[in-house]
This record gives structure tokens, C-alpha cells and sequence, in this order.
């Protein structure tokens, strides 16, 4: 049973979520022959307080790779 664990900076909706959700299952199913039901996906937030880059917490210099936001691959936000 694959247990994919997925850590993103900031938040996302309920709706980016899902989609996350649903594409990660597909994948897995895809390459490693498994059912949709044996995928497990857990998301974690985290906030630009509680974790750091550089020596520094992220809330404190925002303009890191780790809070910009990029344009998913199917060019929708």
C-alpha cells in the first residue's frame, strides 16, 4: 500500500487539494499497478512560522523559492 506524504508551504484550497489528491492516486495506480482505494495521501500545510531556510524562519524573508508561487503544469491557478 503506497503512503505518500506531501509537505506544502503555506496553504492551499479544499478544491487544490483534492486535485492533488486524485492526480497522486492516478499516478501511483499508473506506475505501480495498484488500485485507487491502496493509495494513501496525507497533505500538510505548514506555516511560513513553524519551519526555516538559510538560518531564517520564511515568514521572515518571504521572497524564497519556498513561498513563490508557480503556475501548476496544466496552466491553471
Amino acid at each position: 500500500m503506497p503512503f505518500v506524504d506531501i509537505r506544502l508551504a503555506g496553504t492551499a484550497t479544499r478544491e487544490q487539494k483534492a486535485a492533488i489528491v486524485a492526480d497522486v492516486t492516478r499516478s501511483l495506480g499508473a506506475h505501480l499497478g495498484k488500485s485507487a482505494s491502496a493509495v494513501q495521501v496525507n497533505i500538510l500545510e505548514l506555516s511560513p512560522e513553524n519551519y526555516g531556510a538559510g538560518g531564517l524562519l520564511i515568514a521572515d524573508h518571504p521572497a524564497t523559492v519556498a513561498t513563490q508561487e508557480v503556475a501548476p503544469a496544466n496552466g491553471t491557478r
